[in-house]
């Protein structure tokens, strides 16, 4: 039976999950508390991480070595580093980068965690895919976009620093949790999912975008997760 760990940096982005699952464990851990239960027929662990990469990190490895998850779906809200993407447009990871990590000096992209192996870190490409059409299905006024994300200690907010961002990494958003989230999947053999609504467009407007879109960003996400829940449950009793 599939066990999927649904993390969520913020309150906001996991309570809707939290009022609508049975939830029938409760565990609480390194300042978190984790909600095992059911959502739309699916076994589920849903947790608010905090915000930032190492609570991210930590999270993900609670799920793995407490849990036993065998995938890890992270929900939230990004910048957008594309003009093409909006707010309220949905970007869903093909792989992620830490955008704040930097040894070149001793022969390493930028980006590149050492001796890791690799940039980045793929997401799951199956669930990926379902994610995608299951978007679009329940959201069908909202574009989606697959593409890279990445991610780094940092809410961004200026213009020179988007661009840079932009143009180094070729992101499609940028937010404060995915690649930890993936390298720590990654490194416990386990399949992860990045969906990142669009709050803000990752400049000078973000202080007055981000309050106002964060709340409805939010609500897309949940129809979408919900969506997803329901058809892996339906995969599972075919």
């Amino acid at each position: 039976m599939r066990k999927i760990g649904i993390i969520g940096a913020m309150e906001i982005e996991v309570e809707g999950l939290k009022k609508e699952m049975e939830v029938y464990r409760t565990l609480k851990k390194a300042k978190m508390e984790f909600f095992e239960g059911r959502l739309c027929g699916q076994e589920v662990v849903v947790v608010r991480s905090g915000v930032g990469k190492v609570n991210a990190a930590v999270c993900t490895q609670i799920l793995a070595d407490e849990f036993e998850v065998n995938l890890i779906i992270n929900t939230g809200v990004a910048g957008s580093l594309k003009k093409e993407i909006n707010i309220e447009d949905i970007v869903i990871a093909t792989d992620v980068v830490h955008h704040d990590v930097d040894a070149t000096l001793f022969g390493y992209q930028i980006g590149e965690v050492p001796q890791m192996g690799v940039l980045s870190f793929p997401a799951d490409e199956q669930a990926a895919a379902l994610a995608k059409e299951v978007s679009e299905q329940v959201n069908p006024e909202i574009h989606v976009f697959r593409g890279r994300i990445v991610s780094g200690d940092q809410f961004i907010f200026d213009k020179e620093v988007k661009k840079q961002i932009k143009n180094t990494f070729e992101g499609f958003c940028t937010e404060m949790e995915g690649a930890s989230i993936g390298h720590t999947a990654w490194l416990n053999n386990i399949p992860f999912l990045i969906i990142r609504a669009i709050s803000d467009k990752a400049d000078e407007s973000a202080k007055m975008d981000y309050p106002v879109f964060e709340e409805r960003a939010a609500a897309d996400s949940l129809r979408l997760v919900k969506g997803l829940m329901k058809r892996f449950s339906e995969d599972q009793t075919k």
